[in-house]
């Protein structure tokens, strides 16, 4: 069984949490594209951790997690990242997380020169997370990136590193007129954070396809959401990446290989983090109520997200992008504290009221249509199972399944890695 674990909205959807839950029935994770330029936050009996470029499968100790040649990856964060979860008793090794040699590094200029970049924008800023993750991939496709197996050549490092600064400070002190990089101090910089992570490098593909051969269940864990993709996103407040399920196994080493079926991740309402249209933003106290409720604040960066209610429109065309074949409905529980409950049916664009996901300037103008469904106004968080659930909970859920046109199968009502119930 190969699975895809992605996002149908905006990103911060709840993914992590279900990729810990459903992984008890995988045999290994794989993260196949991204940076720590979001992050997944899991709750389990050990604590809470957020995630940045780990596979959610880390957590559980009999998962091999795979970090696939798709990702750009900063050594140093993953150096601490690691170091931070060893301290918290999360045992990593060899043995349960593989890094493809074909993966990028994201290097200090990467970062520098998001920073600069997002300066120069001022008000026209794309909402970066400033942690170079677009940097690295334009080097990606512009054939000047730095892959995870060339730390094993350090002369041909030295070589290929001395002329990618050389042009790196083209931009960095030409163009931006900051200070200049120096290949010595980012040859210095590569050799002391992968010297740890030497072992763990390896040819993920050769791994994944001897597992899938054995009869391995592989989980496949996207970042962001499909309105976040590179391509059928709200582009260009995008990521540099393919969220998409279809991108998984070319991300992750194996293109040869087909999935099996893909598990799309929505909440209860909506959230956004950086800039871009959101035609279902709420604004002032009911907004405010809404964040407080749900905790929304960016778990890479701690930045509060835009809120608002459920949207249907964005959410069908997520659906439809990452080719769910079920959902999990994430945060039921937040919206428990509504006597009514706003969702988004339509957007208005120039008079005229659309169900169909625009774009470009379409996007930009569009208004939210509104519809309210009646509350529950209770506690749910001790529901395990559909029954426990009160009338006005089943009426939102099969109304968003219907709007959305994909079964949902799991609901989460907490963070808490026990707190949800499986749909019949």
């Amino acid at each position: 069984m190969l699975t895809a674990i992605v996002g149908i909205n905006w990103g911060d959807e709840g993914k992590g949490r279900m990729v810990d839950l459903l992984s008890a029935d995988y045999d290994i994770v794989c993260r196949y594209q991204g940076g720590n330029n979001a992050g997944h936050t899991v709750v389990n009996e050990s604590g809470k951790f957020i995630l940045n470029l780990l596979p959610s499968g880390i957590l559980r100790p009999d998962v091999v997690n795979i970090m696939g040649n798709g990702m750009v990856i900063d050594i140093e964060h993953l150096h601490k990242e690691i170091n931070n979860l060893r301290k918290s008793g999360i045992k990593i090794t060899p043995n349960n997380l593989k890094i493809s040699d074909r993966a990028i590094i994201c290097l200090p200029y990467h970062v520098k020169q998001d920073i600069l970049e997002e300066e120069r924008l001022k008000d026209l800023k794309f909402g970066s997370t400033k942690r170079g993750i677009a940097p690295v991939y334009g080097d990606k496709y512009l054939k000047n990136g730095i892959r995870m197996g060339d730390l094993f050549n350090e002369e041909a490092l030295k070589k290929h590193l001395n002329q990618v600064v050389e042009w790196k400070n083209l931009m960095i002190a030409g163009g931006y007129k900051s200070i200049e990089f120096k290949s010595e101090d980012m040859y210095n910089w590569l050799m002391n954070y992968s010297k740890d992570l030497k072992e763990y490098i390896c040819d993920v593909g050769l791994y994944l396809n001897d597992a899938i051969s054995k009869g391995k269940k592989i989980m496949f864990e996207a970042q962001l959401g499909a309105l976040r993709d590179i391509d059928f996103g709200i582009y260009p407040y995008t990521s540099s990446s393919s969220t998409i399920a279809a991108y998984a196994p070319i991300g992750s080493g194996i293109p040869g290989q087909k999935l099996s079926n893909t598990i799309g991740i929505m909440k209860a309402y909506s959230s956004c983090v950086g800039e871009g249209p959101f035609t279902a933003e709420m604004f002032g106290e009911e907004a405010k109520a809404l964040r407080e409720a749900g905790g929304e604040y960016g778990a890479a960066t701690g930045r509060p997200r835009r809120v608002g209610p459920f949207d249907v429109v964005a959410s069908r065309y997520g659906v439809q992008v990452q080719g769910a074949d079920m959902l999990a409905l994430t945060k039921l529980d937040i919206l428990s504290y509504l006597d009514k409950i706003p969702v988004v049916t339509g957007y208005e664009i120039n008079g005229k009221i659309t169900e169909d996901f625009p774009m470009g300037m379409d996007l930009e103008i569009a208004k939210p249509v509104i519809e309210y469904l009646k509350g529950w106004n209770c506690d749910i968080g001790s529901c395990r199972k559909e029954s426990d659930l009160p009338k006005e909970c089943h009426e939102y859920i099969k109304y968003i399944e219907e709007k959305a046109g994909s079964k949902i199968k799991y609901v989460s009502v907490g963070a808490e890695r026990e707190s949800y119930l499986t749909m019949e």
